[in-house]
């Protein structure tokens, strides 16, 4: 069951052969998805505390300080596989998972994001991945009553064998409520709460640590979790009042590698042992053996330390709300992990061997051969039908059809909503929360390093125009096989570029997730390197939050930062068929500066709407504030010197347009950093005016244009 040199190494520090069972928790504890054996060197380099974290990276779930005695959870994971066997459950279970992570820290869910990528929607196989990932997010998160506020959807042939589900989830505490994974006192019992175990999740973690195969759709469907929602509302609420009263000494929940993972790593935080007794888990099947029984990835379930006098008060809370409740265990002081079944001792092995002794080492990494050369396309003759065909395109298009299946609204906190560049959700008072998620995977294949690092401060601009200022962010790395050096080399550059970005603008990373091995055998393909995060802000003016959209006529546009001939891995070269040529995007040494200055501009309150500029460029972000009312606008003097297509279509970093109906206002603010007045609100149309050449396009055409996937699904 285990490769040969972790079946050696594990025989020699035991003394002995492990058996089937013990094979078992090693396959799943030891596997890439829970023990980061190759990424976990690089994951060392990333900034992970600062003055508002309380919590970092290890636990089900970060902490970090809001104010007033008010703690958010944060955190980010990653359902692919089990996405692609079974899109439906996959999706749902995703969802189900990363939101305990958040009550098992004590916090109640507030907000979901959900960044995707799919092939593209030209297949029956694309298309119904793609419908029913999203009914099984919509399904879930609705009936469990948390808002997905923010998301991404992108497009691109290397997922058609591997669609990525991303998820992350933000909660809200007290901070006095906080409960951790760590265990705390040898005699403490074991309560598992929630579902019934049964054999459905059978080794998800080592599945979720190999490639997908032509068959998996068969073949690994025991490995897929199946979601039942209405199961974990009453978990949310039954896990918060055990923590409320202060019963649960400490809290996880039942992930990857299932009652194994949980329970040892518990146990092993707070270096004590673990004794479980199997029999008392309450089965869905009958004649479940140990290892299924440890391995299982059964959704909806909890585990509890308690203390011995509060074992029947934490079942009363189980029976009130309907839910199956057993003490299964209990902690000790011999540190090692047994289990017991029938009588007789299954499994027992040194807890630290099996919790935390995976041996992880960096993989030899090479940089992909030289691109072979390539010249710089012909400048189009019809502008304005390029325009429209970036815009029509399915990364650009609105993603309504998405987000309007999402009960965004559930819980009021949600003040800007799903489809602008950044969602913002009310704490307390004008006080709240701005989120943004995502990355661009094509910079990324171009130039990892400044992909990573972009990735940071795209994010970051689209939580400034909202006027919050990032405050954590969580991360999920998905990547291919990291025994291909090219691979590893990817995921070692993007991690470096992530890292110095956060750094830069001070933004730590909480916590995350990796997925690797995203490789399809079917179509001979590995993703694109897709270093997605999370990234939440804070803001002091909820109430005067710019939208997107042009508003007033007669206001001024701003455009802050610079224009480049940056069009590698753009939306405009993808749909030329060259997206891998040009050059790639990179951070000017100013952006800092930048994203800090756009901050300000907007929490002067004399900012009217504001908008980030990245996929499609510029003459896609001018677009999508044309919702009500058009404009005029003059490139000439922002984009000198560059052809026609760079001023429209580049995806140079750190840029955004504001408006302003008193521009002198927000001199102070620009101050230091480049910026140019561009244009006036105003009209029924967009009126671009390049150097030489201009293009007019109506409300009602990119209306159209914009809804293109809406229009394709609904057909």
């Amino acid at each position: 069951m285990l490769p040969e040199n972790d079946l050696k190494l594990i025989t020699e520090k035991m003394g002995r052969e492990p058996n089937i069972v013990e094979q078992g928790c090693f396959l799943n504890l030891w596997s890439e998805h829970c023990s980061y054996r190759s990424s976990g060197p690089l994951l060392k380099t990333f900034t992970t505390t600062g003055e508002k974290v309380i919590i970092g990276p290890g636990d089900d779930a970060a902490i970090v300080d809001f104010e007033d005695g008010w703690v958010l959870a944060i955190g980010m994971e990653s359902h692919n596989h089990p996405s692609y066997v079974d899109p439906h459950n996959g999706a749902a279970t995703g969802v189900g998972g990363i939101v305990r992570d958040i009550i098992s820290m004590g916090a109640r869910p507030i907000a979901l994001m959900d960044p995707l990528y799919f092939g593209p929607l030209n297949t029956p196989k694309n298309l119904y991945l793609f419908e029913h990932i999203i009914e099984g997010i919509s399904s879930y998160g609705n009936c469990i009553g948390v808002p997905v506020v923010r998301g991404e959807a992108f497009f691109d042939e290397t997922y058609s064998g591997n669609p990525l589900v991303n998820v992350a989830c933000i909660g809200l505490a007290k901070k006095e409520n906080i409960v951790t994974a760590k265990s705390q006192c040898a005699g403490n019992k074991m309560v598992l709460m929630g579902s019934t175990t049964g054999r459905d999740g059978l080794g998800g973690a080592s599945f979720a640590s190999r490639d997908l195969s032509e068959s998996s759709e068969a073949e690994d469907r025991p490995s897929i979790q199946i979601g039942d929602p209405f199961t974990e509302k009453l978990l949310i609420e039954a896990t918060l009042e055990v923590v409320e009263r202060g019963y649960a000494k400490s809290c996880r929940d039942l992930g990857a590698a299932g009652l194994a993972g949980a329970s040892s790593e518990m146990a092993s935080k707070g270096d004590l042992g673990m004794h479980i007794i199997a029999d008392n888990v309450i089965l869905r099947e009958k004649g479940m053996v140990p290892y299924e029984i440890l391995i299982a990835e059964s959704q909806e379930r909890m585990l509890f330390e308690v203390d011995p006098q509060d074992v029947e008060a934490v079942l009363a809370i189980a029976k009130k709300y309907d839910l199956n409740a057993s003490m299964i265990g209990e902690l000790t002081e011999r540190l090692y992990y047994t289990v017991e079944f029938k009588g007789e001792i299954v499994a027992d092995i040194p807890i630290k061997l099996l919790a935390e002794g995976a041996p992880t080492c960096e993989m030899p990494a090479s940089e992909p051969a030289e691109k072979r050369e390539w010249e710089k396309p012909k400048l189009p003759a019809d502008l304005k039908q390029t325009l429209m065909d970036v815009l029509s395109s399915h990364n650009v298009a609105s993603k309504e059809w998405i987000y309007r299946q999402y009960d965004h609204e559930v819980q009021i906190r949600t003040t800007v909503k799903p489809g602008d560049d950044a969602s913002v959700l009310r704490i307390e008072g004008d006080k709240g929360i701005v989120l943004s998620c995502g990355c661009n995977p094509r910079h990324t294949m171009l130039d990892p390093y400044q992909g990573g690092k972009g990735t940071v401060y795209e994010n970051a601009m689209n939580i400034a125009v909202k006027g919050g200022k990032g405050l954590a962010l969580v991360d999920c790395l998905n990547f291919g096989n990291p025994q291909r050096p090219d691979i590893y080399w990817y995921l070692k550059h993007a991690i470096l570029g992530l890292g110095d970005g956060s750094r830069e603008l001070q933004i730590p990373v909480v916590g995350g997730n990796v997925s690797l091995y995203n490789e399809s055998d079917e179509f001979d393909t590995a993703i694109l390197p897709t270093p997605s995060i999370g990234v939440v802000g804070t803001t002091n003016n909820v109430s005067s939050t710019p939208l997107s959209s042009f508003a007033n006529k007669g206001d001024t546009i701003i455009l802050v930062g610079e224009t480049k001939d940056e069009l590698g891995g753009s939306e405009y070269y993808s749909l030329l068929g060259k997206k891998m040529n040009g050059n790639a995007p990179k951070v000017p040494e100013n952006a800092v500066e930048m994203v800090d200055s756009v901050i300000k501009a907007v929490n002067t309150g004399k900012v009217t709407s504001s908008h980030d500029v990245s996929l499609g460029g510029l003459g896609v972000a001018l677009a999508e504030m044309c919702t009500f009312i058009g404009a005029n606008v003059d490139l000439s003097k922002a984009c000198a010197g560059l052809r026609a297509d760079d001023a429209l279509f580049s995806e140079s970093y750190v840029r955004a347009i504001l408006t302003t109906s008193e521009p002198e206002s927000l001199k102070e603010a620009l101050k230091g950093v480049p910026y140019t007045i561009i244009g006036i609100v105003g009209g029924n149309c967009l009126r671009i005016q390049l150097a030489d050449k201009s293009i007019e396009i109506s409300l009602s055409e990119m209306e159209m244009a914009r809804s293109s996937l809406t229009k394709q699904m609904m057909e």
